[in-house]
């Protein structure tokens, strides 16, 4: 295809790239978004240091994790929350041997979040490519690392489907127009608009960036990093405590065909914004969530002499406050947290005690306890 072409994709418009939203259609929704994020930041200053300091490394642990799993790669959350604490300097027990693939997802993340005010230019762009792809492959293909893609297999397109019944979705800006696609970028992502709310900004960074999808591999987690540095500037703070990466990845399907219904439109993108602010209203909620089960956590242990819970009391808690299946027994708790059963009712007898669980009655094996709540 050529420009020649009728105009399928917004980047063949005439008025490529001068977004067009509608602020009374997203005005109600963005209020929203505003006002759980400063909810948020609010409940985040009420903690104590060592609260506040796990519940940002869970949420970065989520957003580097979950960023790679809609790109259908999974990483080992405990090897990415261990690379996290080594370059945050917080203490985390054990640490994990270092696995480059891990380290390199991680350095690109806190570069964006946490160094949010510095200027994003092409050779921080690239540096966060090569720290992606260390080895200069993406599973068995040598790609371009470092650099924009060349299209010298022919044009950057995103294909499904087997061999012979492929459906082409989307097909990218030529490699020769980048260099200048790209400066236009780059220029309106650092410039400061005071017009354009900064989180109606970080909804458009992503989209521009991954329908002009520099990069031969790479492009989505790039593209949802530098959306998290556009974040990072509109709460002013380095510290994360939501993770959107999770949430588009419960949204993964909608946020494909948005994503692609979009890019074969206009250049008016409200529906696009519209499905950004709810996806991330539901991130913020959810983390909204995640603070209220800390600050349960932390002034329950407050009641214990020493003042802190134990880790098999802690994952347990964490796991019934998250959906935990079927009854809870001292047999289950045994065999959950790896230890013996005069263990599990010593550790669940604590908790009845903090009011913390309720014994909920007997079976023909033993009793089995409730989460009483928050």
């Amino acid at each position: 295809m050529n420009n020649g072409d009728y105009k399928k994709y917004i980047w063949q418009q005439k008025e490529w790239p001068h977004w067009t939203f509608d602020y009374k259609r997203l005005g109600s929704l963005l209020s929203q978004v505003t006002l759980e994020r400063g909810k948020l930041l609010g409940s985040m200053q009420a903690l104590g240091f060592k609260t506040s300091e796990e519940v940002s490394l869970k949420a970065l642990t989520s957003d580097v994790v979950k960023s790679s799993e809609i790109e259908g790669e999974k990483l080992n959350p405990e090897s990415v929350r261990s690379s996290l604490a080594r370059r945050l300097g917080i203490e985390d027990g054990a640490f994990l041997p270092a696995d480059k693939n891990v380290d390199g997802v991680v350095e690109m993340v806190l570069d964006a979040t946490g160094n949010y005010t510095d200027p994003l230019n092409e050779n921080r762009l690239f540096g966060w490519h090569a720290a992606l792809f260390p080895t200069g492959h993406s599973g068995m293909y040598k790609i371009t690392v470092a650099d924009f893609r060349s299209d010298s297999d022919g044009p950057m397109q995103v294909v499904s489907g087997g061999a012979g019944r492929e459906k082409v979705h989307y097909e990218a800006p030529p490699a020769n127009t980048l260099k200048s696609e790209m400066a236009y970028f780059l220029h309106w992502f650092n410039h400061e608009d005071k017009e354009l709310d900064p989180v109606i900004k970080a909804g458009l960074a992503h989209l521009w960036f991954v329908t002009l999808h520099p990069f031969d591999d790479g492009n989505g987690r790039i593209g949802r990093a530098i959306c998290d540095m556009a974040l990072a500037r509109a709460d002013g703070s380095p510290q994360r405590f939501y993770s959107l990466s999770a949430q588009v990845l419960r949204e993964r399907k909608d946020y494909y065909n948005n994503l692609e219904h979009t890019q074969k439109g206009t250049l008016d993108v409200t529906d696009w914004l519209v499905w950004f602010l709810e996806c991330l209203l539901h991130a913020v909620l959810n983390a909204n969530e995640e603070v209220k089960g800390a600050i349960y956590l932390a002034n329950l242990a407050g009641q214990v002499p020493g003042g802190s819970l134990n880790e098999r009391q802690m994952k347990m808690l964490n796991m019934m406050m998250h959906g935990f299946e079927g009854k809870l027994t001292t047999g289950k708790w045994a065999d959950i947290t790896k230890c013996s059963t005069d263990t599990a009712l010593r550790d669940i007898e604590e908790l009845l005690k903090l009011g913390a669980l309720v014994k909920a009655g007997e079976s023909r094996r033993g009793a089995h306890y409730l989460f009483v709540g928050m």
